[in-house]
């Protein structure tokens, strides 16, 4: 099953500051039919303006995924921890028994994001931060792991069965993913493709279920952020 969620179809928050889309149900927008996506609770599509940003407030519990789209990000919290994650780049924060976080944008111009979360396999587990750099060029024309459950993958670590992953691909290119059936996708792309057949635009969501593969083919440059969660 393949369920496209258009773009103007998603909640929607304009704070001046930050103009928020929603994917799932998330403050104040509430949609019954999009509370989360198997075991994906949160995709927000963020741009946020120079010199704003989210100041310090807490989370517990919860596994959450920031891919900054362009611009960047400067994160600090109530660990200590603090660094900045620019475009193509990704950082996760594993809230565990609670953290106090803000999200800053210190550049001149807008950063846009997603912001993405996952529920965690290990309710009450210390709560940590991690950042690595993913160089778009490395992930042209295929997937490439950006985090997940696996500590030996060698991406971000994450206290969820899940995968987060990358790809860039071509205009008249086409890639494709072996999935799981039984498990839950969900794919953002930022150019129009069509997956296994059915036409996504960009910036679409693309919740996915009962699938073995994902043949995408890019009718534009795209990039792909894909999410494969139990």
């Amino acid at each position: 099953m393949i369920d496209i969620r258009p773009f103007s179809s998603l909640g929607h928050a304009d704070h001046g500051w930050l103009d928020a889309r929603h994917h799932f149900s998330f403050a104040n927008y509430h949609d019954p039919s999009r509370m989360s996506w198997g075991r994906i609770r949160v995709w927000n599509d963020d741009q946020i303006a120079g010199k704003s940003g989210f100041p310090p407030h807490p989370h517990r519990d919860m596994e959450i995924i920031t891919y900054v789209r362009t611009g960047a990000i400067t994160h600090q919290d109530s660990l200590g921890n603090q660094g900045r994650t620019g475009a193509g780049d990704v950082q996760v924060m594993s809230a565990g028994t609670g953290v106090v976080h803000a999200e800053y944008n210190l550049e001149d111009e807008q950063t846009t994001l997603f912001q993405i979360w996952v529920e965690t396999d290990r309710p009450g587990a210390s709560p940590s931060w991690g950042a690595m750099p993913f160089p778009k060029e490395a992930r042209d024309g295929s997937f490439q792991l950006l985090a997940s459950g696996d500590a030996d993958g060698g991406a971000l670590t994450i206290n969820a069965d899940a995968r987060v992953l990358g790809a860039t691909v071509k205009a008249g290119h086409a890639l494709v993913y072996e999935a799981d059936p039984a498990r839950h996708l969900y794919l953002v792309p930022s150019g129009k493709v069509r997956v296994n057949g059915v036409e996504a635009d960009a910036r679409d969501g693309v919740a996915v279920t009962g699938e073995a593969r994902l043949h995408i083919e890019a009718a534009e440059d795209a990039e792909l952020v894909l999410v494969d969660a139990r």
